[in-house]
């Protein structure tokens, strides 16, 4: 069922349409961008204290930390967004390439540098397995393909019609998109640390490398494309200049704003109610909410709300993650922006960060993120940031308690980096802060402490997750991570792209009028 905002019961203010959009993450500011160069007046809301949903940023004794996303792809996508209105995005925010991309590191004291030299590339696979060169060289064909067929012509489409994925169905069988990244990557590649390397990605949007549908392997392409980039300041100051824009734009944002309620009349969405009595009302309401939050609690006045919140808790969520931001009295000029420290195991510890083990797992793997390296800002003076994440199961898969487990995990993770990448981590430590599970469920509300929402295996992707426009509330719109295409910056900004065209098309005598 796919139903249309009835025009006729639509009351523009003064001829101009109204729409709100609730959480001020990437895929809502996107979109909230989109609406306002589209001529809605839209207001913005978030219940923190500051924008960015995950992308939120933490302040203390002079160092800034980036809450959640650190790695920027696909810079297109983004200044698209200020080129709608005429602008530019080099005057709002600056953004630094990284290189290399990612290096990854072993415990045995191996590493690779994995960035976009081809020939320096090709030199490390060949050091591993001089086969794996041709071997690779298929493996970017193939993810070059999987770039154009699944994100160039299927990422800002909504799947809103089962007939749309029929209409895809047969490029997607023919590039194999029922085979997982790491299967696909393992019939290019033999040696096993190139495999982790080209399938490791899948991580960074919420999926497990062995079941992730292989659609994904074009992050591979899409990095070689548009390369790996980080915003001077750090990534909360995109968020600031892309809400500038939206200032810009006539935009209005309203943080500390808890919403309780969507209002409905009918099939229709009203407006939002507010934990401190704010309400407002629209023509029309977008999302960028935990999805489950979306309709198992603030839709749960209407019977869509708790039939489909009740649907989806019954789907698979990604893992959860536990982030310990740390600051240190001094540098280390050496260090590399990204790293991957990989762990003894691969396969069965993602299995059990992904509810195998039903516990949390005793060994770990790690993403090391080091902004002061390519941005000094980050740090006072002489000192350096980081923050290092573990992937873990989310609450759902392990009954952790996470208050007193966190500070004994911070502990052996600290304990680990010490030894296998920064010395002296503990001498010069200055400051250190911790988001566990307990975190992204209580903070971001999200299901189940899920760091990247609904899980993106071939069953959940595109018309199988939830849709850019509300099935049976004809003016509710979803963005951001859980619905299509999925998690990731590029992702939740293609979402917006996605949900804008479908609204656009919606509104379209509104807009005309």
């Amino acid at each position: 069922m796919n139903t249309q905002p009835d025009i006729n019961a639509l009351k523009p203010a003064a001829g101009k349409p109204t729409a709100i959009v609730i959480g001020a993450g990437f895929g809502g500011i996107a979109l909230a961008i989109r609406l306002q160069s589209m001529g809605f007046q839209t207001t913005l809301l978030d219940n923190r204290d500051k924008p960015g949903g995950r992308a939120y940023v933490y302040e203390e004794k002079g160092y800034k930390f980036d809450g959640g996303p650190t790695v920027i792809t696909d810079p297109d996508c983004l200044k698209e967004l200020f080129a709608l209105s005429g602008r530019n995005m080099d005057d709002y925010v600056t953004l630094l390439p990284v290189d290399p991309f990612y290096r990854l590191q072993w415990e045995d004291g191996d590493t690779f540098d994995y960035n976009n030299d081809a020939e320096y590339l090709e030199k490390q696979i060949a050091e591993r397995n001089p086969a794996d060169v041709e071997g690779y060289r298929k493996f970017l064909a193939y993810s070059k393909e999987l770039y154009r067929e699944g994100y160039e012509k299927l990422g800002t489409t909504a799947f809103l019609k089962v007939g749309q994925m029929f209409a895809a169905a047969p490029q997607l069988i023919r590039l194999r998109a029922d085979k997982s990244v790491y299967g696909m990557v393992s019939k290019f590649v033999k040696n096993e640390r190139v495999r982790q390397l080209l399938s490791f990605q899948s991580l960074l949007v919420g999926g497990n490398p062995f079941k992730t549908s292989s659609i994904y392997a074009l992050i591979h392409a899409l990095e070689r494309k548009g390369g790996v980039w980080f915003a001077k300041g750090g990534t909360g100051a995109l968020v600031q200049g892309m809400l500038k824009l939206f200032d810009d734009l006539g935009g209005e944002l309203r943080l500390n704003t808890e919403i309780t309620d969507i209002r409905t009349e009918g099939d229709r969405v009203t407006g939002i109610e507010a934990a401190d009595g704010f309400t407002l009302n629209a023509d029309l309401v977008a999302s960028n909410a935990d999805v489950v939050n979306t309709y198992a609690k603030l839709l749960r006045g209407h019977k869509r709300g708790k039939a489909y919140g009740a649907a989806l808790k019954r789907k698979s969520y990604s893992m959860s993650l536990f982030v310990i931001y740390f600051g240190l009295k001094t540098t280390h000029p050496t260090m590399k922006h990204h790293i991957i420290l990989l762990g003894k195991r691969y396969k069965n510890l993602i299995a059990e960060i992904f509810g195998k083990g039903k516990k949390l797992p005793d060994d770990f793997s790690l993403y090391l993120h080091a902004p002061s390296v390519t941005d000094p800002s980050m740090a006072p003076e002489g000192c350096s940031a980081y923050y290092v994440l573990s992937p873990v199961p989310h609450l759902g898969h392990a009954d952790i308690d996470w208050d007193v487990v966190g500070p004994q995990y911070t502990d052996k993770i600290l304990d680990y980096i010490e030894k296998h990448s920064i010395p002296n981590l503990r001498r010069d430590l200055d400051v250190v802060k911790t988001l566990t599970p307990f975190g992204f469920r209580d903070d971001l509300n999200s299901h189940l402490g899920s760091a990247f929402s609904v899980e993106p295996i071939l069953t959940q992707s595109a018309w199988f997750r939830p849709h850019n426009r509300d099935d049976v509330l004809g003016n509710m719109y979803i963005v951001g991570a859980g619905t299509h295409p999925g998690a990731g910056v590029p992702g939740v900004v293609g979402a917006a792209k996605a949900t804008a065209g479908v609204i656009e098309g919606d509104f379209a005598a509104v807009l005309k009028a």
